[in-house]
């Protein structure tokens, strides 16, 4: 269903199972917007519990399975693709307010922004539903849809400069080789940059080495393979090329304070009480 398409709409309700099954949806960003509901989530802050708008923002390669049934709300997917002409600075924008390195990002939508949102959401929509879409239009509108996003986490991550658009090329090298390029000095070298400078720059922006965030890249992976795949530990290590699976016990229990069968118990008690598989660690 998916392999033909860059961006997917639709309203939950109307959100048929083989979506949710469909493997090419690991390609694609998700936005899980939900109205008028309690957060799918455990918000950090006491005020947050109240029922209300909130928006899921699930990057590619974190294939969540949310609990939907009964929701009220509005799905949107879509290809990296669909945004490659844009400049990089709101490419790495957009990396940011998914969270790639992460699980997960989850804003909460007040009342003025729901009103914009939905105002923009609803033209996207009926673009979509023509027979004859403009991609073109429902790109441009998809875009003003994720500023207003970039906007609401009231963060500005860039400066552009030069060093955001190195980010955002170690982080497309990164998505393409994290599971058999786990030195620095491999992505720097496709960069043009010294080890040293690479980690520089990544140190200042992102707060961590080019190794910690391959390493973080790999645990990412290894979760969605232990939550989402029907592999055995053991093929899952392999898969990621460790050639020794207690190994990568170790490995995963050194980034997680967990060995892969705690996090694999912990999950599926999430999933028994939770109904869905939207489980991030902090």
């Amino acid at each position: 269903m998916l392999s033909d398409k860059t961006i997917y709409i639709r309203d939950l309700t109307n959100c048929p199972p083989s979506y949710l099954n469909d493997p090419g949806r690991r390609d694609f960003f998700e936005i899980v917007w939900l109205r008028n509901e309690k957060a799918l989530h455990e918000p950090q802050h006491d005020f947050q519990t109240l029922r209300g708008d909130w928006i899921y923002l699930i990057p590619p390669y974190r294939v969540h399975q949310l609990n939907k049934a009964g929701k009220k709300g509005v799905l949107i997917s879509f290809k990296q693709e669909l945004l490659e002409d844009d400049l990089k600075e709101f490419l790495l924008d957009v990396f940011r307010i998914f969270n790639v390195q992460g699980e997960f990002s989850c804003l909460q939508v007040n009342q003025e922004s729901e009103k914009t949102l939905r105002s923009i959401y609803d033209l996207m929509q009926e673009e979509y539903d023509q027979q004859q879409a403009n991609l073109t239009m429902i790109r441009a509108l998809l875009k003003v849809f994720l500023l207003k996003l970039i906007q609401l986490k009231e963060h500005h991550f860039t400066l552009q400069d030069i060093n955001e658009k190195r980010i955002y090329e170690f982080m497309m090298l990164l998505e393409g080789n994290f599971s058999d390029k786990r030195k620095a000095q491999f992505y720097a070298e496709k960069m043009g940059l010294s080890t040293k400078r690479l980690n520089q720059i990544l140190k200042e922006k992102l707060d961590k080495t080019a190794v910690q965030l391959i390493h973080d890249r790999i645990i990412l992976e290894a979760k969605r393979q232990i939550i989402h795949s029907k592999h055995t530990l053991k093929e899952i290590a392999y898969d990621l090329q460790f050639k020794d699976p207690s190994y990568f016990s170790r490995f995963f229990k050194l980034h997680t304070q967990q060995t892969p069968n705690e996090f694999q118990d912990k999950v599926n008690q999430h999933i028994i009480a939770y109904k869905n598989t939207l489980y991030a660690q902090e």
